[in-house]
């Protein structure tokens, strides 16, 4: 399959919009979506990349970014009885995952410029079947 320069340009856009999580919080997944709904008859290496990267930041940014939040309010409320105190690394490591998941997207996205296909573990098979 020949990957046009246009296809991982787009490609590219659809990963990197997990960055806009940053600024907005939750319009990433929207422009993934987006991408993917343009393309899904025009191209299927563009359509399948968006939507990896769209339920990529479902799973990662959203839920794990909820979590986090509910991991600090209990550690914050534990803390008051000490308890909460042995939590604050639990509480770290799960703030940590949407970091770690916009450097994953990076990553994505310059695998993609290069027209090279890309999956992310485990949600790209899922996504083929």
């Amino acid at each position: 399959m020949t990957i046009t320069k246009n296809e991982s340009t787009w490609a590219m856009i659809a990963h990197l919009s997990n960055l806009l999580n940053l600024v907005t919080g939750v319009l990433g997944p929207v422009v993934a979506i987006v991408i993917y709904f343009s393309y899904r008859d025009k191209s299927k290496y563009v359509a399948n990349q968006a939507m990896q990267s769209f339920i990529f930041q479902l799973i990662s940014v959203i839920f794990a970014g909820i979590l986090a939040v509910i991991a600090w309010i209990v550690t914050s409320i534990l803390s008051i009885i000490i308890i909460g105190i042995c939590l604050i690394p639990f509480a770290s490591i799960l703030t940590l995952i949407p970091i770690a998941a916009m450097a994953y997207s990076i990553y994505a996205a310059v695998e993609t410029a290069a027209a090279r296909p890309f999956q992310y573990f485990l949600i790209g098979k899922w996504i083929e079947n």
